[in-house]
């Protein structure tokens, strides 16, 4: 996996995407000192079935929050996008667009854009506001470079970003690099994902959100160690940009 940067910027759907898995890397990272900000492009509102959409949304946004500190990450900002109705279109990417020319970053983290996760029998369809938030990250990527994509954005101050250097796909069926980590960056995703106590608990998990998170995180982090040779590791798949 690239380490020679500094700046990252993190873009996922909803509040708990980065945390089943991305989140253990996001920690060994902020451990070198590199910075990473969080983008949410929705509040998650539609997340929890026995909670209204407003309640929801604050709820969700104070964990995401303190999901992100878990694991060193200060910066956490939200677009206004719909949970569940995301739509992958030129509103999207210009949103995305603009939030990278502000951040700058060598690096974009998203989630799995492709149609399931997983592959093969073990397969299951991916919901289509990963799909949309994901090819539109991509997308942005190259857009945040060009002057004469999105204009509008040089009238508020947004001048272009073509230091995109790599996009790293957490969640991919499709692999090809991976970060190998420590038991702290383990115990901290799991923090992490524990967080979500609120949406953990609307899912049904008879668990204590914890023990839930130990056992999910630990489980994907050794799978995809055993996969790259190492005790504990995150796989992505990593897109390069000339």
């Amino acid at each position: 996996m690239p380490e020679d940067w500094e700046r990252a910027l993190a873009v996922v759907a909803h509040p708990d995407d980065l945390e089943y898995g991305a989140a253990a890397a996001v920690s060994y990272w902020t451990g070198q000192g590199k910075e990473i900000t969080y983008l949410l492009v929705s509040r998650g509102e539609a997340g929890i079935d026995g909670m209204d959409p407003a309640e929801a949304a604050r709820v969700r946004e104070a964990e995401q929050r303190a999901s992100a500190a878990a694991v060193g990450v200060a910066d956490v900002e939200f677009l206004d996008h719909h949970d569940g109705v995301i739509e992958e279109g030129l509103a999207l990417r210009q949103d995305l667009a603009a939030a990278i020319r502000r951040h700058r970053p060598e690096l974009l983290i998203t989630l799995n854009h492709h149609d399931t996760f997983g592959t093969g029998a073990g397969a299951f369809w991916n919901m289509p506001d990963h799909r949309a938030v994901g090819r539109a990250t991509l997308d942005a990527a190259g857009d945040a470079g060009n002057r004469w994509i999105f204009p509008k954005l040089l009238g508020e101050g947004l001048k272009p970003w073509g230091g995109v250097r790599w996009v790293a796909v957490a969640g991919s069926p499709h692999p090809t690099h991976a970060v190998g980590v420590e038991a702290a960056d383990l115990e901290r995703a799991v923090d992490s994902l524990a967080a979500h106590r609120a949406y953990i608990e609307g899912l049904g998990v008879e668990e204590e959100p914890r023990a839930y998170a130990q056992g999910f995180i630990e489980q994907m982090l050794r799978g995809a160690g055993e996969r790259s040779g190492a005790e504990l590791a995150v796989g992505f798949e990593v897109f390069g940009r000339r």
